[in-house]
């Protein structure tokens, strides 16, 4: 096949547009024309990538695994659906020649005989992924794009998205680009099957969790699979699938979903920062605001909690957080990072085109301008309003807002993506035991070490760190969750969201550790107890560490307490205080530790190339010993005053006294009973998205 060059951008000059200019984070959100300013820029930048017909958009940047040809489609289908939202949202004014333009390549690549033809589904797996989005993108144009195809053109669409039919799809969000696709062939005339449509809504009712929640597929039968694709995903596709369908949709099955996404948003909207950040956590980061498409969706489909005025406040805030910070490139292109370009957050399926998901920010451009969405006199976010607490029970997740610095945290007690019938390395976007709007983990290229922020691990004598995935979840319960996990070492350290190859890990004891959310403060404990049922683990000896929050250090790093550049321990209080990003990260030794340290990352921060991460040490470990300490993260300092005592009433509880005079009761028991060890099984398919 013969393959278009991609031109070089400083010499290829549209005279329509200038892809030169970069975005004005000022630009105003608050109105529905600046949401559309910014989809017309987006689009026109994309165009100089095209091949001849546009068949395949090649952005800059390095391959996915699937490869350039796969990334092609991937840039033309993903902008497509941001093209339809603006196109059907403006009911066909066209002034930018989308549908012509869109046409032409829709032409270019459903032809089996062009040069410019898009990979079948045989040939590369991820374009399934990219048919949902041209099905839904044709379904929401049909006046102004399909219906204005040759019957030719259709027939050579219909004819690519038939593959679609009984194909094998991953047990995940997958499912759902199978029925989108068929959806549309359905009502347009093409293949579609009932057996398809039934196994994905069956699937879809056995990965619903609770209160809103869906695993992304199950993790060895079990609902582990808790990120972003709960909402851009789990409570998208299946919605717009009624729409597509129409009355040809099952009876009940739209409530259904509306009913899931109402209680959904009533927790989304409290785990978006006062700066406009999503939480930061998860994989296909890189997608940033397409975390807004459950909250469009329920704009869309009724089936939302929050007034029209919080509605566009959110997205306006989100979508500000990141073309205010470096999301968009000097040349109008969306970056494979989270701000700035940062490779750590990405999976091996990221590409150039990868980015271009966060088209499903856009969908409320199909809210018309008199809508109260637009209209209304914005409402305040949750964080905005004052300090809450909440506890996800589906996730495990305890969460924590404050309003005098935005910040929203998140304790992590349930969620780690990973199969617990096997030993798994850690993912930091996964494992770690805490996430925020404000603080993002610490992702290093080499991962050599392991974990250092919101992590309680064992150090081993050459100072390699345990990992914690398969965790168990024992209780979430109010402000005080627990869970425990048993400490390995991996033989070949690696960031795999889907589990990484069987390469051998080393065993050591059982770590359980409690937390106790209240405001900024974190009260974590820990104890640490052997595995009687593996004689031949390591014996040790090993270094208690618990690490705090990582902050971003670029804008001049200041620290408290013991610190030095190679991250390891110095001698020093049990007190460590890291300062930067308008954020201070404390970590207090309140019980059984020794000393306090800084750890320092370079490049290892999707924030900032430079970070920080306070922690304590325990430099000899005791069999069922308790340990605590206090974990902060607030845009003001930690006060003595406000630590909390805590008293150990035996080793397996403790109560925690805050100053005010409330109390936790937290039992930090030991494993009940050893514990089956995971055994070996086959991996999961790593599904692309």
């Amino acid at each position: 096949m013969t393959r278009h060059a991609r031109p070089d951008h400083d010499t290829h000059h549209d005279p329509h547009h200038d892809t030169r200019q970069v975005h004005d984070p000022r630009q105003d959100f608050r109105t529905r024309a600046g949401w559309e300013e910014l989809a017309d820029r987006l689009l026109l930048a994309v165009r100089p990538y095209a091949s001849a017909r546009h068949a395949l958009i090649d952005l800059p940047g390095p391959p996915s695994r699937s490869g350039p040809w796969s990334d092609g489609l991937e840039g033309f289908a993903r902008t497509f659906l941001l093209a339809a939202f603006r196109l059907a949202g403006a009911r066909g004014d066209d002034p930018h020649g989308l549908a012509d333009w869109y046409a032409t390549g829709l032409a270019a690549g459903a032809d089996p005989a062009s040069e410019e033809r898009w990979p079948t589904f045989a040939e590369r797996r991820q374009a399934k992924v990219e048919a949902a989005s041209i099905a839904l993108a044709l379904h929401e144009t049909r006046p102004w794009i399909w219906d204005r195809l040759s019957e030719t053109t259709r027939g050579h669409v219909l004819a690519w998205l038939a593959h679609m039919v009984g194909a094998d799809m991953p047990a995940n969000n997958w499912i759902w680009f199978q029925a989108v696709t068929e959806a549309f062939a359905r009502t347009a005339g093409g293949t579609w099957s009932p057996d398809d449509l039934t196994r994905t809504i069956e699937l879809t009712d056995a990965w619903y969790a609770a209160d809103g929640w869906y695993s992304d597929g199950l993790a060895g039968g079990e609902h582990r699979n808790y990120d972003h694709y709960n909402g851009w995903a789990m409570h998208f596709y299946p919605l717009w699938f009624c729409r597509i369908l129409g009355d040809q949709a099952p009876d009940g099955l739209a409530d259904r979903y509306r009913e899931r996404l109402r209680r959904f948003l009533d927790d989304f909207r409290h785990l978006v920062g006062g700066n406009g950040s999503p939480l930061i956590q998860g994989r296909s980061l890189t997608y940033r605001f397409a975390a807004l498409a459950p909250l469009w969706t329920g704009a869309l489909f009724e089936a939302t909690p929050l007034p029209p005025g919080q509605t566009r406040r959110l997205a306006g805030r989100m979508l500000g957080h990141f073309t205010g910070h470096g999301s968009i490139d000097e040349r109008g292109l969306l970056t494979l990072g989270w701000h700035r370009p940062f490779r750590p957050v990405l999976q091996v399926y990221s590409g150039p085109g990868s980015p271009y998901w966060a088209s499903k920010g856009f969908a409320g451009l199909l809210l018309p301008p008199e809508h109260p969405v637009w209209s209304d006199a914005e409402v305040p976010l949750p964080v905005e309003s004052g300090d809450f607490a909440r506890t996800l029970s589906a996730p495990g997740w305890l969460v924590s807002g404050t309003r005098a610095d935005g910040v929203v945290r998140v304790v992590n007690h349930g969620a780690d993506h990973t199969d617990p019938a096997r030993w798994h390395s850690d993912d930091p976007l996964y494992a770690r035991l805490a996430y925020s709007t404000h603080a993002a983990p610490e992702t290093p290229e080499d991962p050599r070490g392991g974990p250092v922020d919101s992590s309680v691990v064992l150090v081993d004598a050459a100072g390699h760190a345990s990992h914690r995935r398969p965790l168990r979840r024992v209780s979430v319960e109010g402000r005080v969750a627990v869970s425990r996990s048993r400490a390995h070492w991996p033989a070949d350290e690696r960031w795999d969201c889907f589990g990484g190859p069987d390469t051998g890990y080393r065993l050591g004891p059982w770590i359980t550790v409690a937390s106790v959310l209240r405001g900024a403060l974190e009260v974590r404990l820990a104890r640490v107890d052997p595995a009687p049922e593996s004689p031949d683990d390591d014996p040790g000896p090993w270094q208690l560490r618990l690490g705090g929050w990582a902050v971003p250090t670029s804008d001049g790093p200041t620290s408290d307490g013991p610190t030095n550049n190679t991250g390891e321990p110095a001698d020093g209080p049990t007190e460590a205080t890291v300062r930067g990003g308008g954020l201070h990260s404390t970590v207090v030794g309140l019980h059984g530790f020794d000393r306090a340290h800084v750890h320092h990352g370079s490049d290892s921060n999707a924030l900032s190339p430079a970070s920080a991460t306070p922690g304590v040490l325990a430099d000899e470990v005791r069999f069922g010993r308790p340990y605590a300490a206090a974990v902060h993260l607030a845009g003001t300092p930690l006060a003595a005053e406000h630590l909390p005592e805590v008293r150990f009433e035996s080793e397996e509880s403790a109560v925690v006294r805050w100053p005010d005079g409330e109390r936790d009761l937290i039992h930090l028991t030991a494993p009940p009973h050893p514990p089956r060890p995971p055994q070996p099984t086959e991996r999961e398919t790593s599904p692309d998205a």
